[in-house]
C-alpha cells in the first residue's frame, strides 16, 4: 500500500499526492495553490463528480433537490459535518434536478440521499435526513 493518497483538487480538479500523516497540515493544490482541506461543500455536475471520485480520498455526496424540506433543513447540519471532517472527506452535493444523468446513475429514488465513496465505488448510502448525532454516528462509523 503506498504512503501516500491522491487528493483531488475540488477547485481546479487537479491531482494531488498527499501523504495522509500532511493532510492537517493543510497543504494546498499544486496547480491553483488553494487549500485542498477547506471544509467546504462544493455543488458539482458529472464531470466534477467523476474527477473527484477518482481520488484516493473518500466523497460524501448529498443528492437533493431545492423543492424538498427535508433537503434545505440539513444542509446546515451538513455543511457543519463537512467542516468537521475536513481531513477524513471531501463533501459534496448533486442537485437531482440539474445533474438528471448522476441521479439515474445511482438511482435516486428519495432525497436526499447520502452516500460514500471510496476509491471511486459506493461504499455507504443513507436515505432521508438525520438528526445531527445520528448523521455523525453514521458518518463516523463510514469513514
Amino acid at each position: 500500500m503506498s504512503d501516500k493518497s491522491i487528493v483531488v483538487c475540488p477547485y481546479c480538479l487537479s491531482k494531488n499526492r498527499v501523504a495522509p500523516e500532511r493532510r492537517e497540515q493543510d497543504p494546498v493544490c499544486g496547480q491553483c495553490k488553494k487549500a485542498l482541506f477547506d471544509g467546504q461543500v462544493f455543488s458539482v455536475d458529472k464531470a466534477a463528480f467523476d474527477r473527484l471520485n477518482q481520488g484516493g480520498f473518500p466523497l460524501v455526496v448529498d443528492f437533493w433537490a431545492s423543492w424538498c424540506g427535508p433537503c434545505l433543513s440539513i444542509a446546515p447540519l451538513y455543511t457543519q459535518l463537512a467542516s468537521d471532517n475536513r481531513y477524513r472527506a471531501r463533501f459534496v452535493k448533486v442537485n437531482t434536478e440539474e445533474q438528471t444523468d448522476l441521479a439515474g446513475q445511482f438511482a435516486i429514488r428519495s432525497i436526499p440521499t447520502f452516500m460514500v465513496f471510496e476509491n471511486g465505488v459506493k461504499s455507504s448510502q443513507q436515505a432521508g435526513a438525520l438528526p445531527k448525532e445520528p448523521f455523525a454516528m453514521w458518518l463516523d462509523q463510514v469513514l
